[in-house]
């Protein structure tokens, strides 16, 4: 069954004539209905009774996200070309229609088998379009597979405390936030464990204006397309992370995106790690798509020979993709998707002490990625640890050391027993300007792994041993990093700053504004000069006015805005607007070229990711 739901200020069709036998009388010939959600339906080869049931589930919990309560159910055709027979879509149409109301939904329904003109007005909101495919489970073998950690995890009691820079441990309840908003939000979020997305973020609506990425109707809910410029900011973020990561010694190695379902080391460990998972079918064997770079870094280091001299031994790979099939509520934007790009960095360590060591130095890095390459402040994110009493019982001088490391208080969530793999995690949790906190950087000490794995080292004594393993994100997502970017922009905007990005992540650094044609090749010389020193530059060459053109340039967050004319030429001295400062400087394109690279310093480049020429550009959005 496909489903295209719109989220609508009104619709109204008229039956023009039957293309079917079993078109259904109806003695209204036209219908307008208002504040509604239509759901263009098309039923397929295969849908029975319980593809119905859960379509209606779907549709239920969206229009509950949505706050709608009346739907018209639309037959359409036109979204599949594996279709049902007429008899059949009939009786599932009407089902459909009957599950819905009994959900609690006022429910209109177009006759079926008409062939019918419309006139349909959309809400201009990132959630108004949705589209939906759910297969038969029983024809497809799509029954969701849930891990036994993710049903063990909703039913987890845990204790939830602040432990501050003193050491104390302070009953979440009987902590004075004062001076600590974020801190505040990020426990109520955390607490309430509602991860269902009920308003939109601000930074959807950024990173469709400022064309970096959009939704793909054509995919699965989750799965974005990038623009020229969000593919240039991902990739630089990406290298970015990747550098670091390297440079603090780890090994960079390429696995499979998909495993087989049936390996014993792997479906044990599915069943400890929460999340759900996509499933394919090869010949006659299922295999799932992975959500980090364990499984193949075990694998491979289950293979390897490895010495006590080698730990702590450090593998990596940023996996593009990874895959969770989270629930479709939670879904919005760059904050929680369902395909994803994932740097994933696992050390293998000899023993606690190690491990704890190296997670030190692990918790130094990651915080290094967020405030130097994402440029967040230390206020934007919280500090969580999440482990079991009985690590911290033997173990709490350490985990005061990573709160004194942090420099404030942090979330502490204490669990009575182990239910996942790893006794001890630590994150930093980014706050947006809804008061929802997304994980960023994030470690565990895995306690299970190398003994599921059989991944064993040598030690001094040359007996065989299994290693603690670590598992760190040090970035969390590089899809989720943009978003914690795009979100602290907009919350300077709010507090009457000027919005932007890094200056190093910007498509477009320095953009030149010649007056007229007259000056265009002059211009164009200055861009060479500017390029060659590997700072992206841009013509606005096109037929507005002057005025346009910058404000144009302020509306896309160019940092450095330079208008061209005959002044400037005669002199070799610009008069360089710097946006984000909210002044106008005088320089020569040598000085220009200067303050670029004194704010951008060893930061990775790359190109231009469009034609320089405005003029020659494509609009993707709007």
């Amino acid at each position: 069954m496909k489903i295209l739901l719109l989220h609508s200020d009104f619709i109204k069709y008229e039956l023009v004539r039957k293309e079917i036998d079993l078109a259904e009388e109806s003695d209204v010939k036209e219908e307008s209905l208002k504040d509604l959600a239509v759901l263009f339906t098309c039923i397929e080869a295969g849908d029975h009774d319980e593809t119905v049931s859960r379509a209606a589930e779907e549709v239920k919990e969206t229009l509950n996200n949505l706050k709608v309560d009346r739907v018209l159910v639309y037959p359409y055709a036109h979204l599949s070309g594996n279709l049902a027979k007429p008899a059949e879509a009939l009786k599932l149409i009407r089902l459909l229609a009957e599950r819905i109301r009994a959900l609690g939904f006022e429910v209109h329904r177009a006759p079926f088998g008409w062939n019918k003109s419309f006139s349909i007005s959309v809400k201009g909101h990132p959630l108004a379009e949705q589209y939906m495919s759910i297969t038969p489970a029983k024809e497809e073998g799509a029954e969701e597979k849930v891990p036994e950690a993710l049903k063990a995890e909703e039913k987890q009691e845990s204790k939830w405390f602040i432990l501050d820079l003193d050491g104390r441990l302070i009953p979440v309840e009987k902590f004075d936030f004062t001076g600590h908003e974020n801190l505040r939000k990020f426990a109520d979020y955390e607490i309430r464990k509602s991860r269902v997305v009920d308003m939109v973020p601000p930074h959807v609506e950024l990173m469709r204006r400022l064309e970096i990425a959009d939704y793909e109707p054509g995919s699965d809910p989750g799965n974005l397309r990038w623009y020229p410029k969000g593919a240039l900011i991902k990739s630089l973020l990406e290298e970015y992370v990747t550098d670091k990561v390297i440079e603090y010694g780890a090994m960079k190695v390429e696995t499979p995106v998909m495993y087989d379902f049936e390996h014993p080391s792997l479906s044990r460990y599915l069943n400890r790690f929460p999340a759900r998972q996509y499933i394919v079918k090869s010949d006659d064997k299922e295999f799932f798509l992975r959500f980090s770079a364990c499984f193949g870094q075990f694998l491979m280091a289950h293979d390897a020979q490895i010495s006590y001299r080698n730990l702590p031994l450090r593998m990596y790979e940023l996996t593009k993709y990874s895959f969770r099939r989270e629930k479709r509520g939670e879904l919005v934007g760059l904050r929680r998707l369902r395909a994803f790009t994932m740097p994933d960095c696992h050390a293998l360590c000899s023993d606690l002490e190690q491990a704890k060591e190296e997670l030190l130095r692990r918790f130094r890095l990651s915080k290094q990625i967020l405030t130097d390459g994402l440029e967040l402040d230390e206020e934007d994110f919280e500090l969580a640890i999440r482990f079991t009493r009985d690590f911290y019982e033997k173990n709490g001088d350490f985990v005061r050391r990573l709160v004194k490391e942090m420099g404030k208080p942090a979330l502490i969530e204490e669990w009575e027993d182990r239910i996942f793999y790893f006794t001890l995690k630590w994150e930093f949790n980014f706050i947006d300007n809804l008061g929802k906190a997304s994980a960023l950087s994030t470690d565990q000490i895995d306690v299970e792994n190398a003994e599921r794995y059989g991944i064993t080292y040598v030690d001094k004594d040359g007996e065989k041993r299994y290693p603690l393993i670590l598992h760190c994100s040090p970035s969390g997502a590089i899809e989720r990093g943009i978003y914690s970017i795009l979100e602290k922009a907009y919350k300077k905007q709010m507090k009457g700053g000027v919005p932007s990005l890094p200056l190093w992540l910007s498509p477009t650094q320095v953009r030149l504004i010649p007056v007229s044609d007259e000056y265009l090749d002059y211009t164009e010389k200055l861009a060479d000069q500017i390029e060659a020193e590997k700072i992206r530059v841009d013509i606005d060459d096109r037929e507005l006015t002057v005025q346009r053109r910058v404000y144009e340039a302020e509306h896309e967050w160019v940092n450095y805005i330079v208008v061209v004319g005959g002044r400037e030429k005669a002199s070799g001295v610009l008069k360089v607007r710097d946006r984000v400062n909210r002044r106008i400087i005088e320089l020569t394109v040598q000085e220009l070229i200067e303050e670029v690279r004194s704010k951008v310093k060893d930061k990775p480049f790359k190109p231009l990711p469009l034609p320089r020429r405005l003029s020659a550009r494509p609009r993707f959005f709007g």
